[in-house]
């Protein structure tokens, strides 16, 4: 199996890279990757590596993911975020490749409580979303064979991300404020990698299971929750922290105002994916444990 991986330096991209090595031939690249182009924001140089390539799948890890920049570079987002992933697309359709492409929950409007199957209907409420959303509709137009694999709240050890910039703040500040009623699974880039690699092989032989599927950890909680979940993993290690998750302000989004729109329900309904390719998922607490685990530990 040749694989090429898009987005190789990211929070997934990294993790992918390891799981997705033991498949076969592995090529990963990033923006700055010399011998083939795989700079997002120039869309049509990617069919260029796609067909120098010739791989039997085509992995996307590769997103602009910064939610209230993208309410001013709406444009960019929906270069990286729909327009390139249609190229790739369109050209693992031309190969007849697999193309496994990942979205988010942002495709939703977070309305209600309930955990949102795949058929729920979609209607994003930021420009990120939207460009999500259209990325997700340009894979399936193209009528290439595909995995779409939304997720939610992705950590990980590398890169920047909720629960690092928790700890930098823990560090620095007598008190925090986070929101609590914005709800959903934190998940990490090594589970994703790990069913990632589980999937694409199960596809291998099976292709009737391609399309798009929820994956995130099981059970859910609040940034608020996540984040005395956090303190408390870092003040068990002894690690130097002005507060407590007791000083830890529990708020309403309405009094956070970002000029973005979050979700207020970002649950996820898993049982598609869990039963089509045989899989556990793992609850989120024991990922953010195992993380701080690698951050903190000695």
């Amino acid at each position: 199996m040749r694989i090429v991986l898009f987005g190789s330096r990211g929070q997934l991209g990294w993790e992918l890279q390891r799981a997705l090595a033991p498949l076969g031939q592995l090529t990963a690249l990033s923006t700055d990757s010399r011998d083939w182009p795989a700079d997002f924001r120039q869309p049509e140089s990617l069919a260029q590596t796609v067909r120098g390539l010739r791989p039997d799948v085509v992995v996307n890890a590769a997103a602009y993911t910064a939610v209230d920049r993208a309410e001013s570079e709406a444009d960019l987002a929906y270069t990286i975020n729909a327009t390139a992933p249609g190229v790739l697309a369109r050209e693992a359709a031309a190969l007849g490749a697999t193309l496994l492409h990942y979205s988010t929950d942002y495709v939703f409007d977070g309305s209600g409580d309930a955990p949102r199957g795949e058929d729920a209907p979609v209607a994003p409420i930021n420009a990120y979303g939207r460009s999500k959303l259209a990325g997700e509709e340009a894979v399936r137009a193209s009528g290439c064979r595909h995995l779409i694999l939304r997720t939610s709240w992705v950590f990980a050890a590398r890169g920047g991300n909720f629960a690092k910039t928790m700890l930098r703040l823990a560090a620095e500040r007598d008190s925090l404020r986070v929101v609590a009623d914005q709800i959903g699974a934190p998940t990490g880039a090594e589970l994703l990698a790990d069913v990632s690699a589980h999937a694409l092989r199960t596809l291998e032989r099976e292709p009737g299971l391609a399309g798009t599927y929820h994956v995130a950890a099981a059970g859910e909680t609040s940034w608020h929750a996540y984040a005395c979940r956090v303190i408390d993993g870092a003040a068990a290690r002894g690690w130097p922290l002005k507060l407590a998750s007791r000083d830890i302000q529990a708020i309403a989004t309405r009094d956070y105002p970002t000029p973005a729109a979050r979700p207020l329900n970002s649950r996820l309904d898993t049982t598609r994916f869990r039963r089509a390719f045989g899989l556990t998922l793992p609850p989120w607490q024991q990922g953010v444990d195992r993380m701080l685990a690698e951050l903190l530990d000695d």
